[in-house]
């Protein structure tokens, strides 16, 4: 759930389009246009600028003040084309900075460049200090929503994203699967969701043996959580989080330096929720599911082994090749349970291979689709939302790699070529027929940036939202 410090760091939006009569203006200043607007400031600013250096650079900042010393105006160095495209939510290093106030932006923007700058500093208003005995004193520094800017639906967003940064940041003794479980029943609580979950010899019980094999070895035991919210004539739409709250490695175990930050491999649980958060809390028409399979990837006299071959919730049997491929397991169970329901679309989100990142790095998100044109409406919505995703292909000349001899699937194909593809096609046996979209996400920004400060990072989830949206409906917002 967003905390309260959250909520009011998101209601810096502004729910208003229209700014007080005492907001402080920003003004954005193209660097090419900087000499003209400098010479139209009184002397004395100008003189200021010139001190300060001000030239309209990308994340300059000027602070002008009246004659009583008070902050007048903000100029911020908006760059050119060139190093805008560089990063993203440029704005969220003043919101970082910004003294106490209520601001407003100058310049007349369109409604996705206007989203795209008010995001950036709402993005920057984050910080996880859940932790920290004193923590710093946060100045309360408030935008008022450009008109172009649907405010109420920013709001939400940035809700659901403060959900998904605060769920991976926090250390795994705190975010285990029975708290994982706690959060999701909060989130179904406050939007009026209900949620069940299966846990421990239930999953045996009830046919989901790969969850019950990747989380039998930890201490807190293995559930599934599943959570069902709308109108039942809505078109259902299904969102599947890999949740594995910490990953060892199992009896392949990682390295130290790869394990430590392995709290974060319960990032498409937490992306789901906070996108599932965003959905329900803008009230999309749609009959929506979320499910979570909620591990620990962890080492005991129960942990499964090389070489073990276990038979899946859909009837295809699993050799177990690597103990640290965990996470295509427990999505291949709720995978087939998806699809029993038969939803419109199934989506999953998972932060499943390093493959991925010696692809794409941490920042682009590969996806994988049969369907060409919900391929294509995601790259408009990532475009649209600077939400950067790419489609990679579910390459038929590797469907080999993931057949061995002695069951019907690999979970670890040897060779590591493709490692993100063979992914996904293990993931593809398990959907059937149903459109359907996987997410190999990383869910954390190794270095801070604006709006994107250090730790977990909620990714593809306002594409995904555009796009359900242009499908579906607008829903309340």
């Amino acid at each position: 759930m967003p905390s309260d410090e959250q909520t009011n760091a998101a209601d810096a939006a502004g729910e208003a389009a229209q700014p007080e009569d005492n907001s402080i203006p920003i003004t954005l200043v193209d660097l090419d246009d900087a000499e003209a607007v400098l010479a139209g400031l009184s002397a004395r600013d100008r003189a200021w600028a010139e001190i300060e250096g001000f030239r309209g650079r990308l994340g300059q900042i000027l602070k002008l003040t009246d004659d009583n010393g008070a902050l007048s105006a903000i100029y911020f160095g908006w760059g050119n084309e060139t190093t805008r495209a560089r990063t993203r939510f440029h704005l969220g290093d003043l919101a970082k900075v910004a003294p106490e106030g209520i601001y407003h932006l100058e310049n007349n923007l369109g409604s996705d460049e206007g989203t795209q700058v008010a995001l950036g500093w709402l993005l920057g208003r984050y910080r996880y200090s859940t932790y920290k005995s004193a923590p710093a004193a946060q100045a309360e520094a408030y935008l008022s929503a450009p008109d172009s800017v649907d405010g109420h639906r920013l709001i939400r967003m940035v809700e659901g994203v403060f959900l998904t940064r605060d769920l991976i940041n926090s250390p795994a003794n705190a975010m285990g699967p029975s708290a994982l479980e706690n959060t999701a029943g909060k989130v179904a609580e406050r939007l009026e969701a209900s949620v069940e979950t299966i846990v421990g010899d239930d999953l045996i019980d009830q046919n989901f043996p790969l969850i019950y094999t990747v989380g039998r070895a930890g201490a807190d035991e293995p559930r599934l959580i599943d959570i069902t919210w709308g109108d039942e004539s809505h078109p259902k739409v299904t969102l599947v989080g890999k949740g594995v709250c910490f990953d060892t490695g199992g009896l392949n175990i990682k390295p130290g330096g790869s394990m430590g930050p392995m709290k974060k491999d319960m990032g498409g649980a937490a992306t789901v929720l906070g996108l599932g958060y965003m959905i329900m809390a803008l009230g999309l028409p749609i009959r929506l599911r979320i499910l979570i399979p909620a591990v620990e990837n962890a080492i005991s006299a129960t942990a499964m082994r090389p070489g073990d071959i276990y038979r899946s919730r859909l009837g295809k049997t699993v050799e177990i090749n690597n103990t640290d491929a965990e996470g295509r397991l427990v999505l291949a169970d709720a995978l087939a349970y998806a699809v029993e329901d038969t939803p419109e679309l199934i989506i999953d989100m998972a932060t499943l291979t390093g493959a991925a990142r010696v692809a794409l790095g941490p920042e682009v998100v590969p996806f994988f689709t049969d369907d060409e044109d919900l391929a294509e409406e995601l790259i408009a919505a990532s475009k649209a939302e600077a939400d950067p995703v790419w489609r990679l292909p579910l390459w038929p000349g590797y469907e080999g790699d993931i057949e061995p001899d002695a069951a019907d699937l690999d979970n670890a194909p040897k060779g590591g070529f493709a490692g993100s593809i063979t992914a996904a096609l293990f993931l593809k046996r398990f959907v059937g027929d149903i459109p359907w979209v996987h997410f190999d996400l990383y869910g954390w920004n190794p270095s801070s940036k604006p709006g994107r400060p250090k730790g977990g990072e909620c990714q593809a989830a306002r594409a995904v939202l555009r796009v359900l949206k242009e499908r579906y409906g607008s829903g309340a917002a």
